[in-house]
Formats: C-alpha cells, structure tokens, sequence
C-alpha cells in the first residue's frame, strides 16, 4: 500500500479515536437541568447526524461526511449502507428505511430484520439536485403519508428557481410538489403534536457580520408559504444584493435565533417520562457558528409554546443541554434531537462521534 495513503488511513484512525475519548471524557461538562441525568448511548458513530426509530427499536443514523448509515440495536452496532453521497436524509415508513443521499432516493425494505446481511438499497429516484452546497437531504413522512424533503440554496445566497424549498412526494417518488419557498437550508423539520403544522429550523446566511441576520424557526400556515429567502432575513432584515421586495412580502420566523447559531435538528417532547411541563416543548439543536468571530450555539435549546393554531406563539427560549463549548474551543456538535419511545432525549454529535441521551431521574 502506498505510504501516503497508509498515513492517511492512519490519520483518520487517530481522530476517531481521539473523538470517541474526547466525548466519554468530557461528558462531565455537559449541563442539564435539575433532575435530569445525561449520559452516553453510544460512543463509535463517527459523523452520527439524522436519527430516525425503525419499528421494532432499530436506531438509524445518517452521516454527511462518512457517507454510511448505521444500524443500532441491542448495543450492537451495524453499518447497512455506504459508499453513498451525503446520506443525511433517513425515513421510515412501512418497515423500510428511506435514504437521501443528495441527488438520489434509496429504500431498504425489511431492514430491520435484515440487519446482519443488509439489501442493497433499492433506487427510487436519481434526478434530485446534485449540488453539493446544502445538498445534503433532510426528510421525514408527514401527516399526510407524503415524503417531505428539504431542497436547500446552492449558494450563501442566490436566486435560483425550484431551490430553497420543501417539496413533498409520494413514497415512490412521484407527484411532487413544492410545499414551502423562501428557505434557505432547514435540515431539520417536524409536525407539531396537536396542530399538525410543519415546523422548521432554517440557517441564515453567512458575510453579513457577527450578528446578522438570525437563524430562524419557522412555522408552515398556508400551502407554497414564502420565508423570505434571499430578499429578506429574520422578517426585517433586506438582503444587501436581492433587495426588490418588501420584507413585508413574506413570513417571518415564529422564532428569530442568535446568527449562526445553525440550528439542525429539532423535535418536539412527545414522552411521558419527563415532567408535564415538558409536553410539547421543542427542543433544537443548534450546531454551533463557524462565520462568527466569536463563537455561538454549540448547544440543545428550548422553546415553550403557547396558544393554538394562527396563535401559537414561543414564549421562551432557552439552554437544556450546554457544554460542548468549552471557552472558544468545541469539543462536540449537536446534530439532531430525537425522542424515544421511553421518553428519553437522543442527541447526535456528529463531531464527537456520539449519541448522547437524557433521561429524567427525580
């Protein structure tokens, strides 16, 4: 084997292994509420972002930069696919697992009896966008049984048609639609538990300063709801290059977030374990800045949501899980947030490698 290769290899090996330390040595440093106790799930998914339940338990992990989904089941941990492009996007539905991996749709029936000696992934589709930037898919069966898929600029910030949207699909991949404009790059979206709405981060642009524009929470109302992208920013803020429309044209967030903060994942607290306060709640996962001279998010926060329906509003926002910034230095990034059948918090760090989980004990 060739040597440069050999110490690539070797390379790569090193940083794994000194992320898996890096996340059970610090776990001390991160910091729940009163009565809550956080602990690793599992510490050898290197990438771990998108986290999806199969029906019978199975955890399904999707990566960005890996290009390999996981497999978790009875503390024993598979690799069903690889070799893909960005797989970020997962779903299930019907026993099958849905893959997006940039410009392709993948399904794999049964998996999850099929674990040990995965399928090959079915094809169901192979003409998404190929851009890379934002490419990599978020997705999730809604309400009405369709395939929801985030299609993300392929830029900062451009005007480009049929990009910076949320399409939906039947589970084979045809009748699409868009649901939603104007939105720059969610890779986290979700229905709200009682109303049914779709609700969604969405990361600002970038090479405006420190401090603007915000990163977004927004919420779907009406069908093809345009957010602003890329004429405005945080419902107020005009974009300094596509500034021919009004921000009083679109929707502003529900939520406006701190720049750069990049929110991903987010759900809503569906358990019974944690106290009933809890119900409701969204938690999100904010990755943390990387155009930020100081940096910011790197952290799992909360919205309180008041009200029903058109009133739904948040009423507060704030930390539940704060550590992985450690000054200016991060040693981890929260990815998703994923709650599961006991009532627990999953949280995936695709830079530590990990999956962490946050039970109520008091």
């Amino acid at each position: 084997m060739n040597s440069l290769i050999v110490k690539s290899v070797l390379f790569a090996m090193a940083l794994l292994i000194h992320q898996f330390a890096a996340a059970k040595s610090n776990l001390d440093l991160l910091k729940v509420p009163a009565g809550f106790k956080i602990e690793l799930f599992e510490s050898d998914v290197p990438n771990a972002r998108t986290m999806v339940l199969g029906t019978n338990g199975t955890l399904f992990v999707g990566t960005r930069n890996e290009g390999v989904v996981y497999a978790i089941k009875n503390n024993k941990r598979y690799i069903i696919a690889e070799d893909l492009n960005m797989p970020n996007g997962l779903a299930f539905r019907d026993k099958a697992l849905y893959i997006g991996a940039v410009d392709k749709l993948f399904r794999m029936d049964d998996i999850e009896a099929r674990l040990d000696n995965p399928p090959i992934p079915t094809l169901i589709r192979d003409d998404l966008p190929s851009e890379t930037h934002h490419g990599w898919r978020y997705m999730d069966f809604g309400p009405d049984g369709r395939l929801y898929m985030a299609i993300g600029a392929p830029c900062n910030v451009c005007l480009k048609k049929d990009y910076a949207v949320i399409r939906s699909m039947n589970a084979d991949g045809t009748d699409e639609r868009v649901e939603a404009r104007g939105i720059r790059n969610t890779v986290g979206f979700t229905w709200h538990p009682v109303s049914k709405k779709l609700w969604l981060s969405d990361n600002g642009r970038d090479m405006m300063g420190d401090d603007i524009p915000p990163d977004e929470i927004n919420r779907v109302d009406e069908f093809q709801e345009h957010f602003g992208f890329p004429y405005c920013h945080g419902g107020t803020i005009a974009d300094p290059e596509f500034n021919d429309l009004s921000c009083r044209a679109f929707t502003p967030p529900i939520q406006a977030l701190g720049a750069h903060v990049a929110p991903l994942g987010i759900a809503f607290y569906t358990g019974k374990q944690f106290p009933k306060a809890y119900k409701n709640r969204l938690f999100v996962a904010e990755h943390g800045s990387w155009n930020r001279s100081k940096k910011s998010g790197y952290k799992v926060m909360m919205a309180t949501i008041t009200g029903s329906d058109e009133d739904e509003i948040i009423t507060k926002y704030e930390p539940f899980v704060t550590g992985w910034l450690q000054g200016q230095k991060a040693w981890g990034r929260p990815a998703y947030v994923l709650v599961l059948k006991d009532g627990s918090l999953l949280i995936s760090d695709d830079r530590g490698g990990a999956i962490y989980r946050v039970s109520y004990t008091q």
